[in-house]
């Protein structure tokens, strides 16, 4: 899927928040806690994916965010950095196993046919 940048905000010296907008506006990220998305890019020749985790609450529709931390001698996070507000990227995903289904209850696919829960009752 290809998504467009719409904005672009600097964080801190190393960080940026990517708002990337999808051509359909009724898409929905799928950002539950254990999802990710892969950035894919062509640099220097050469393939490069990277997962990111999205920022964007599951209420949001249309537009997902990420925050990236900008690595000197990282590939996609310096390509990242590069981009304009109107430039593409290409995302595959979702991708992931675990997926938190709120009230400390977690969904686990162990394969395509095995899908278990599970809950947590205290954390600490």
């Amino acid at each position: 899927v290809a998504l467009t940048l719409i904005e672009k905000t600097i964080v801190s010296h190393d960080t940026r928040k990517f708002r990337f907008f999808s051509s359909w506006p009724q898409t929905h990220t799928r950002t539950s806690c254990g999802f990710l998305y892969q950035c894919v890019s062509c640099i220097d020749g050469k393939l490069v994916v990277r997962p990111y985790t999205p920022i964007t609450s599951d209420d949001e529709f249309g537009y997902m965010d990420l925050m990236i931390k900008v690595y000197k001698d990282g590939k996609m996070s310096s390509y990242m950095d590069s981009l304009s507000v109107g430039d593409h990227i290409q995302l595959r995903g979702p991708c992931g196993k675990i997926r938190y289904l709120g009230k400390g209850v977690f969904e686990v696919e162990k394969s395509r046919d095995n899908i278990i829960k599970l809950s947590c009752k205290k954390m600490g």
